[in-house]
């Protein structure tokens, strides 16, 4: 039985996923309802903690119990948290769409990618992987980047709250998507299996990362690439106000920066075929660095196009990463060690984010971006010396 309809099926679930309107006017909607920024910080420290905590957990109930039964529980928070939105008025009301967002966004983790690569490789296609990596990535980008145009025009014309009707029908429309998956035969553990300990599938992901140097190596340059764009993502914003750019234009500004990360996603499997894992990751990173202390020293316009440079190069980086994981371990702990690349890089980005902090406190966002471009140089320097006869 071929499992490639799967993987279109996927790919139509990750486009509503990524389909919430909600997002652009998210603050706005919160304030509106009552919440102060004191008690939006608080909802993000219950949102960080959970995610902590559950996404190995999850990554590993994922391997033995199934991928799709995770991703069906992900959808099904999706819809709540906006149900519950659309008539919040209490702190309470947010803290508990946070923390169901937090249990989605760690069931969800690392599933999709190990149903990918279990449909491909049911097809024989599993060499084909950060293809289908780029793509799902793609069709994100795309969703992301209708939503947030739509959104913003929408929240201009119609108010808040619509919204977050459209965002709930499109996470309904994920569930159903979701619901349609199947499971390729052997990508969990069967009844009449021997059942694996959840401590040994712990202990066996640590001991794969400790014996495979080069796969640590791969997964360690995803985390630092990741958390460093995700300072772009987070603060483009403060650095086009602070060079003088109107928030008229932040809209077009906001999709063009997910769009210059397509060739990247798309070309990343082509481009793997022509160089190498090393060298590719090695040139990321160097951009990144180089960028980052470019968006620091300059302080003008030229350093938009730093910004596009660094999203245009990065855009390579998850697929490459994912691809080189997932032909490197067995369909048993795919979901596992997806959680832990995840969980990994959420620890770095909590310890880049003190550095980015100070900085940003001392100098502004311009020394916040300084320190990001100091961290990805050090990284180069150390994958250079440190990848040599082990990453291919």
């Amino acid at each position: 039985m071929s499992y490639m309809p799967n993987i279109w099926k996927l790919y139509v679930f990750r486009f509503f996923s990524s389909l919430i309107p909600a997002y652009v006017i998210e603050r706005l909607f919160w304030e509106e309802r009552g919440m102060t920024i004191q008690m939006v910080v608080y909802t993000e420290i219950i949102f960080a903690v959970t995610v902590v905590l559950l996404e190995v957990p999850t990554g590993i109930i994922s391997d033995k119990w199934g991928r799709k039964h995770m991703i069906v529980l992900s959808a099904i928070l999706g819809c709540f948290e906006f149900l519950i939105l659309l008539f919040a008025t209490e702190f309470w009301h947010f803290a508990l769409v946070v923390f169901l967002a937090a249990i989605g966004r760690s069931a969800g983790s690392g599933s999709d990618h190990a149903l990918l690569y279990d449909s491909l490789a049911s097809a024989g296609k599993e060499q084909s992987f950060e293809k289908y990596v780029g793509r799902m990535n793609a069709i994100d980008i795309v969703s992301i980047m209708i939503a947030a145009l739509c959104g913003s025009l929408l929240a201009g014309r119609f108010g808040f709250s619509l919204n977050y009707w459209l965002s709930f029908v499109s996470s309904v429309a994920a569930l159903g998507f979701a619901l349609m998956l199947v499971e390729p035969a052997g990508s969990k553990q069967q009844d009449g299996d021997e059942q694996i300990p959840l401590k040994l599938y712990l202990t066996a992901s640590l001991r794969l990362f400790r014996d495979n140097k080069g796969v640590l190596l791969v997964v360690l340059s995803g985390m630092v690439t990741g958390a460093a764009v995700n300072f772009i993502d987070e603060f483009w914003q403060t650095y086009l106000d602070r060079i003088g750019i109107p928030v008229i234009y932040f809209g077009l500004f906001s999709a063009a920066l997910f769009l210059v990360r397509l060739p990247g996603n798309m070309l990343a499997y082509k481009l793997k075929s022509r160089f190498n894992y090393r060298f590719l990751i090695a040139g990321v990173t160097a951009v990144l660095a180089l960028g980052f202390i470019y968006l620091s020293a300059v302080k003008g316009f030229s350093g938009l196009a730093a910004m596009f440079i660094i999203c245009l190069f990065a855009g390579m980086i998850e697929p490459l990463a994912a691809g080189y994981l997932h032909h490197r371990i067995d369909s048993s702990m795919r979901a596992t060690m997806g959680s832990f690349q995840s969980l990994g890089e959420n620890a770095v980005l909590i310890l880049t984010g003190m550095g980015f902090g100070y900085f940003s406190s001392q100098f502004d966002i311009f020394g916040g971006y300084g320190f990001i471009g100091v961290v990805c140089g050090l990284f180069f320097i150390y994958f250079t010396f440190a990848s040599k006869k082990m990453v291919e």
